[in-house]
């Protein structure tokens, strides 16, 4: 997709969506129905390297998650591994929530959390239940891209961080060269194969590599960032771009 294509998107629009409230109705039933085997699906699919990203995502907020009193969002939390890392360097007296809208995900989250000082929210993330400037750190990892409208979700997040607040969206990207080639035939055909094998459901696996091609270019999610009222905005690419972390500051 042109990058003139993507400055139009709005958010979200899987197979079958008519409207904003369709598509959230449709990503949080195809993340409802993939809920028993997501874990088993997101480490194989990627050959464990998510591990990896979500652990860097979480040391590149380092110098927030060790303040006593820092307090920690993250949205479209699934079934936690990035909330989960995000606790793993945080203080132990900082409070570390997750949120997500599909009820089948937290309850899996909740599960993995036993003995954990963890407190798992359900709600959407363009209407959270929280007042404002109640966070020092919203993350969103592979889920802000789900989101039926993308603005909407900017702004909800720089409503609830506190002033000097910081956001990071963990998401796929779309390598290029070699790499980029590569990586399309795997996204593309194998990845939707293996995951409807694995999961028995087709639908999930089919629309995700349509919602990466669909999602804006990192170009665009900065300039859409900083019209949210974030500075200081930046991309890391992770592993050839084949993900990449995105920062702002309120």
């Amino acid at each position: 997709m042109s990058d003139s294509s993507k400055a139009t998107v709005i958010g979200a629009v899987p197979e079958g969506a008519s409207d904003p409230a369709s598509a959230a109705r449709a990503v949080r039933e195809m993340f409802t129905s993939i809920a028993p085997r997501y874990d088993l699906l997101n480490h194989v699919l990627s050959f464990n390297v998510d591990r990896l990203w979500w652990r860097r995502t979480a040391r590149s907020f380092a110098s927030i998650l060790q303040r006593p009193d820092a307090r920690v969002l993250d949205l479209c939390c699934g079934t936690g591994d990035m909330t989960f890392a995000l606790s793993r360097q945080a203080d132990k007296s900082a409070k570390v929530l997750g949120a997500d809208f599909s009820h089948a995900m937290l309850q899996r989250a909740n599960a993995k959390s036993a003995g954990k000082s963890l407190r798992w929210v359900e709600a959407d993330a363009l209407t959270l239940p929280f007042p404002d400037e109640q966070f020092d750190l919203i993350t969103a990892a592979f889920g802000f891209r789900n989101l039926a409208d993308y603005d909407a979700g900017l702004r909800e997040i720089a409503r609830l961080l506190r002033p000097n607040g910081e956001c990071g969206i963990l998401d796929f990207g779309e390598p290029g060269g070699v790499m980029g080639k590569l990586y399309r035939v795997y996204f593309k055909r194998v990845l939707p194969a293996v995951g409807t094998l694995i999961s028995g459901v087709k639908g999930p696996y089919a629309y995700l590599p349509a919602s990466v091609e669909r999602f804006p270019s990192p170009e665009e999610m900065l300039d859409r960032m900083r019209r949210a009222g974030f500075r200081e905005a930046s991309w890391t690419p992770y592993t050839f771009g084949i993900a990449g972390l995105y920062r702002g500051k309120k």
